[in-house]
């Protein structure tokens, strides 16, 4: 009789452990099941963001030929500033990385600011109402792709710790997740403004 209550307490033991470890997996498949659907929303808001940001550098891109019409009637001796700006649209507009496009879109900041600052030179082309308008959609697009610019860091920033920190970069590994480039301007202080519209 004390054999069969040894027998007893062994299986109740191992039963136990078996219950254990079942419990232990279950738990590890729960937390694996919830860190790979949060990098999957992180990895889609990502996108979305990016998105937004593209949608606002397309505007960008339709209203600039507009700016060039207007201005090439009034400045016809300044084809080199145009030629410039429609080359960095171009450019621009042929996509990439996020890093790539950055270093695309400073350019074509920088030949916009000159558009602008040879409008100083034809008073003419600065009390143009269709230029006016322009300057003034150009500026509510540089604001709109400061805000999305803004959105999408925070999210890559929120994608690219959350692959980084313990444990996460277990998963992150393991389902091939990777980081994502920033969206980034220049350092220098008038890359980060908007192009320059008063007058």
């Amino acid at each position: 009789m004390p054999y069969y209550n040894n027998g007893i307490i062994t299986n109740f033991k191992s039963m136990n452990f078996i219950n254990i470890l079942i419990g232990v997996v279950v738990v590890v498949v729960i937390w694996v099941i919830v860190a790979y659907n949060k990098f999957v929303r992180l990895v889609n808001r990502t996108k979305e963001a990016w998105a937004d940001i593209d949608v606002q550098l397309k505007r960008r891109y339709d209203l600039i030929p507009n700016l060039i019409n207007t201005v090439k009637g009034y400045a016809k001796h300044e084809e080199g500033t145009l030629t410039k700006v429609t080359e960095m649209r171009a450019q621009a507009m042929q996509g990439g990385t996020p890093q790539e496009r950055g270093n695309s879109e400073n350019m074509l900041t920088g030949a916009l600011k000159s558009i602008f600052a040879l409008a100083e030179n034809y008073p003419d082309l600065k009390a143009n109402e269709n230029f006016l308008e322009l300057q003034r959609e150009l500026a509510d697009t540089e604001n709109k792709i400061q805000a999305a610019r803004r959105f999408y860091n925070g999210n890559v920033r929120d994608l690219n710790t959350g692959l980084e920190v313990f444990p996460g970069n277990i998963i992150g590994s393991i389902f091939k997740f990777k980081k994502q480039d920033f969206f980034e301007l220049e350092e220098s202080a008038d890359a980060r403004e908007p192009v320059e519209v008063k007058f």
